[in-house]
């Protein structure tokens, strides 16, 4: 059964956002793509939106009955502005919400963990995603991979902690299926790839791939801290270094077979990812 109305997928230009509307498009799926200049993507409507910018939320809710959430970057109370547009939306005759969250946040947590409680009771039908960290955080520019580029060098603050990192076309593989579905998946499904890594082996394989060399540099969690606030506000850059010292204690040193569940095929490797996105062209 096709999904009554359209499909407003928010942060429609970003890492998760803009494979999910492809994906959504592809299944011929009407898709409002939201960002905050409107910028087009094929097989989209682009709309303008802004989650600090309330008169931005009617237009992008008009004709729409499912939602894909993305979160305000960077905020430490996403909760602040979410909550409010999801009562609107809901008011509006949206039915289905699917929420990207992190594997290292719950139900009731901080940050977007306020949303992801609040969810079930504003809609019946949904999903919360918790994916691991993202393989993408290696590519393109993000802090890791500007420093990769720059210094050779991966700085965290997770010693020899494990992560199972996962694919952003993973992700938004099984927010399409949550989105399409017949019946929505209703939980909270932890997202991983089919391997636990430690910072260590990712630059092994990194230097093995690209065939340059790639180390681990070990911070402490002030190091961390103080590195990610000369970029974004200390709240959240203590958030932030948090996470990384939770990896160290062991907290994301796990596998889940909910890519292969939900979507019927197995989550990519990240030398597979390493090999796609970062091998140089020969």
């Amino acid at each position: 059964m096709r999904p009554t109305g359209a499909t407003l997928v928010i942060g429609a230009t970003g890492t998760t956002g803009s494979r999910v509307a492809a994906g959504l498009a592809a299944r011929g799926i009407p898709v409002r793509a939201a960002s905050r200049k409107a910028t087009p993507v094929e097989g989209a409507q682009a709309v303008r939106f802004d989650w600090n910018e309330d008169a931005t939320w009617g237009d992008a809710l008009a004709g729409v009955g499912r939602l894909y959430l993305v979160p305000p970057i960077g905020s430490p109370d996403p909760a602040a502005v979410m909550l409010p547009f999801l009562r609107r939306a809901r008011e509006g005759g949206v039915r289905r919400a699917v929420l990207l969250s992190s594997s290292a946040i719950p139900a009731g947590g901080p940050a977007v963990g306020q949303v992801h409680a609040e969810l079930p009771g504003l809609f019946g039908e949904w999903a919360v995603l918790r994916p691991s960290w993202f393989m993408q955080n290696f590519a393109g520019h993000t802090p890791h991979a500007r420093s990769i580029r720059d210094e050779g060098a991966i700085r965290t603050a997770s010693g020899q902690g494990r992560v199972g990192f996962v694919d952003a076309a993973d992700i938004a593989a099984v927010a399409v299926r949550a989105l399409t579905d017949e019946k929505a998946p209703n939980a909270d499904p932890v997202l991983t790839g089919p391997q636990a890594l430690s910072y260590d082996e990712v630059a092994a394989i990194l230097t093995e791939v690209t065939g340059r060399p790639v180390a681990h540099r070990h911070l402490t969690f002030e190091e961390l801290r103080d590195r990610w606030a000369a970029e974004i506000p200390l709240e959240f850059a203590t958030m932030l270094a948090a996470m990384d010292r939770a990896i160290a204690e062991g907290a994301e040193d796990r596998t889940s077979d909910s890519v292969r569940r939900l979507t019927g095929r197995d989550p990519g490797t990240l030398r597979a990812f390493a090999e796609r996105e970062l091998r140089p062209s020969s």
